[in-house]
């Protein structure tokens, strides 16, 4: 659902223009085109938001479409899992979505700085990258929901060997470069909202479901890791 929201956002925002002749030229006739900087960043931070997107969607689908191949055994899917999924795709691809597309809400917005731009982009990177080896290391044992598989193996290698939630992990990150990236508070705010939603509805659920299936070998996995950042927490 994520991924094909994050094709349309792509399209509509290219459809429309993402970079409009106000922001790389000087209107007036008889004078050579400039690009005024501030501008010329928020343009940049779009883009970047916008390939982030995209990326993540390349990541995603053919993962999913691996993981249908194990049959699910135990579903413990809910009405407050719902809750903290859509509430991620609201705050990390609806929200920024349309101020990419429409520049709403306007009134929320700030100068971008250079080290902002810089930052998000590494941060959003950063995240991507920890979003694909986590699916590297899943496998077919990826799940949306809160879902055991057929041939379900605890997975320890990778990100796993030092945090537990490497994917929240990912989402964390890409709220975080997504405040750098888009000069705008409503929108930074909502991405960490909607992280925050989405984590904290289903961490210890998700716990409690590998500690009932994997017994003792999951206990002693969390005594050597930590959730989501490495070695605080």
């Amino acid at each position: 659902m994520l991924g094909k929201l994050a094709s349309c956002l792509f399209v509509g925002v290219w459809a429309i223009g993402l970079f409009p002749r106000h922001v790389f030229c000087d209107q007036r006739p008889a004078t050579k085109w400039v690009i005024p900087v501030s501008l010329s960043l928020i343009t940049l931070g779009k883009t970047i938001w916008v390939l982030g997107i995209i990326a993540w969607y390349f990541v995603r689908r053919p993962a999913a479409r691996r993981a249908k191949r194990n049959a699910v055994v135990n579903n413990r899917r809910s009405a407050r899992d719902g809750l903290g999924l859509v509430a991620a795709i609201i705050g990390l691809a609806v929200v920024p979505g349309i101020y990419v597309f429409s520049g709403f809400p306007a009134r929320f917005d700030y100068p971008l700085a250079g080290w902002a731009l810089a930052l998000g982009t590494i941060v959003y990177a950063a995240a991507i990258w920890i979003f694909r080896r986590t699916h590297k290391e899943l496998g077919r044992n990826w799940s949306i929901s809160l879902e055991i598989r057929e041939e379900h193996k605890l997975i320890s290698t990778g990100p796993y060997s030092v945090i537990r939630h490497p994917m929240y992990t990912s989402f964390l990150l890409m709220a975080l470069g997504q405040a750098c990236l888009l000069a705008n508070w409503f929108v930074g705010v909502a991405g960490l909202i909607g992280f925050a939603f989405l984590f904290f509805l289903r961490v210890q659920r998700e716990e409690k479901m590998m500690i009932e299936f994997f017994g003792p070998q999951y206990r002693d996995y969390m005594d050597k890791t930590k959730r989501i950042i490495p070695y605080i927490y």
